[in-house]
């Protein structure tokens, strides 16, 4: 199961830094300034940093609650703002 959204932010290497300092307490992770990998026990999490934007790829275990892995990912990373509000649109492929 995978989930991808793209949201707007003005410091998307900073998130990544942020979430995977946060979560690499627990979890095994691994980052630069474009991208971050956490391993999360729903599954994989997956960042990559744009020009304005960063995107989350989420790979589910078999079984996960991909729901409540978006959210997690989201309140997160939301809780790594400074002013920012970001818009999740998580899409789901297809079949």
């Amino acid at each position: 199961m995978i989930s991808t959204a793209t949201i707007a932010t003005v410091e998307p290497a900073r998130i990544i830094l942020r979430l995977c300092k946060h979560w690499g307490h627990k979890f095994p992770v691994s980052y630069d300034e474009q991208q971050g990998r956490i391993e999360l026990p729903m599954g994989l999490c997956l960042l990559q940093a744009g020009e304005g934007r960063l995107t989350a790829r989420l790979e589910g275990q078999p079984g996960a609650d991909m729901d409540k892995f978006e959210q997690v990912v989201a309140e997160h990373a939301q809780r790594m703002a400074r002013g920012e509000t970001y818009q999740w649109d998580w899409q789901r492929p297809a079949g």
